[in-house]
């Protein structure tokens, strides 16, 4: 069966999708997506990872991998 952005069980049957539709028209049940499809939880998650993997890196390490990723950018 399908699972959604949380992981939940979503319909795989052409009626139960349509009474999932039916719900999230009604607000019985929230269905919360960007634009895009994404969901927005992870969205928010995702901007964060960068940021807090950098904080735990030394300074060199980081740089290791800024000329590894310069490297294989430039290597196209």
């Amino acid at each position: 069966m399908p699972r959604g952005p949380k992981g939940e069980r979503r319909p795989g049957d052409v009626i139960g999708a349509a009474v999932m539709i039916g719900k999230i028209a009604t607000c019985e049940i929230e269905d919360v997506t960007t634009e895009d499809g994404k969901n927005a939880a992870a969205v928010a998650l995702g901007r964060l990872g960068g940021k807090k993997r950098a904080e735990g890196l030394s300074p060199q390490k980081r740089s290791e991998i800024a000329k590894k990723a310069a490297k294989s950018r430039w290597k196209r």
